[in-house]
């Protein structure tokens, strides 16, 4: 085999692993956008059962005068 020919060789098998990791990071990368999606949903969801708590209580706590002792 010729210098020429092992040299093309090493670098197909290197392209061969490149082209793999490519793929694994591809479908990792999916799969982070997937949960991220999910988590975003979630604070969405948990925001708007807060507000609605909020709202069933009477209100911000913040906007409600001190007590008579002040």
């Amino acid at each position: 085999m010729s210098d020429t020919d092992e040299r093309l060789m090493e670098l197909e098998v290197r392209l061969a692993f490149i082209d793999d990791t490519v793929n694994s990071l591809s479908s990792a990368d999916a799969e982070i956008a997937r949960r991220l999606d999910l988590l975003e949903r979630a604070v969405r969801e948990m925001r708007s059962d807060l507000s609605t708590m909020r709202a069933g209580l009477g209100g911000d706590p913040a906007s409600e005068p001190p007590p008579p002792h002040y």
